[in-house]
């Protein structure tokens, strides 16, 4: 990874940060993202301490709004000449719902129109850095796999995890449409499954935040997710970042491990994909530059 200029999301905290700690000691130039500045230095100079590498900047946005997402995307270009793996790690798991100023759910927001609003700012730098890699952590119950187009928002119904891991489906399905867009250009494009991870996005959990099944296993559920460590959740989005195994490879999942998975049917089919693409489009404005 020496010589290799990687762009984190959510990067100061949990699974980024170990991303960020792996890649770094790799010999990668890290570049993490954050909404604290004060929690931004510290998880930087925690990176730099445990990897060893003196090569990691941070750089402030919150993903929350469209105007930040595209300033970083902007400082970004400013600050650093190439780009060779952009992983849109950030999660965000509300309790309620609520809007983003934007006017768009805020669940559906930060865990799928800011990563791809922020992989179409920053095409051109991916595309003149090639072969790069855009790397999508999903999240969420890993079970299922479908995009409720009546209830994209969380109009209809919000259930935490559920909204979490639909915003997840929803952002996958984009990835794929991604990769088939992209190919022939150099920029790969594939989606990590990191599994459970003890993260502050994790933490504060409740069972009422959960569907009345998973309620009822509650005290197993949080044994198990505060035992698993987020160190491990990293080695997918670190394997699909510096992996010789998959130059080229794009449009595929892979799980916890850093395998190649079957996709769910219902993300990749029946023209979803597509749909998807020219619903966040619309969302965004970005209809009308046609940058892919």
């Amino acid at each position: 990874m020496k010589n290799k200029t990687v762009f984190i999301t959510g990067g100061t905290s949990g699974i980024g940060r170990e991303t960020a700690v792996g890649l770094a000691q790799k010999g990668a130039h890290v570049v993490v993202s954050g909404r604290d500045q004060t929690r931004g230095e510290e998880g930087v100079a925690d990176i730099k301490k445990r990897s060893g590498s003196q090569q990691v900047e941070l750089i402030l946005a919150d993903m929350a709004s469209f105007a930040e997402v595209r300033r970083m995307a902007a400082e970004f270009q400013e600050r650093f000449d190439r780009l060779d793996v952009l992983i849109n790690n950030v999660g965000y798991l509300p309790k309620e719902r609520h809007l983003t100023v934007d006017g768009i759910e805020a669940t559906l927001a930060v865990n799928h129109l800011a990563p791809f609003l922020l992989t179409h700012e920053l095409l051109p730098l991916l595309k003149a850095s090639a072969p790069s890699r855009v790397i999508n952590v999903t999240g969420g119950a890993p079970f299922g796999g479908r995009v409720d187009f009546d209830n994209l928002q969380a109009e209809k119904s919000f259930l935490a995890l559920n909204t979490y891991t639909h915003a997840k489906h929803v952002m996958s399905a984009a990835s794929f449409e991604f990769a088939r867009r992209l190919a022939g250009t150099g920029v790969s494009v594939n989606v990590a499954y990191p599994g459970s991870a003890n993260t502050n996005m994790t933490h504060d959990l409740q069972p009422d935040m959960f569907p009345w099944f998973m309620r009822l296993m509650w005290p197993l559920f949080r044994r198990i997710q505060r035992s698993s460590k987020a160190e491990d959740a990293a080695v997918s989005s670190i394997f699909l970042a510096s992996s010789p195994e998959v130059e080229g490879v794009s449009g595929k999942y892979f799980n916890t491990k850093g395998q190649e998975s079957s996709w769910a049917k219902g993300l990749i089919t029946n023209g979803v994909p597509e749909r998807v693409w020219r619903i966040s489009e619309a969302m965004l404005g970005l209809e009308e530059k046609a940058l892919i």
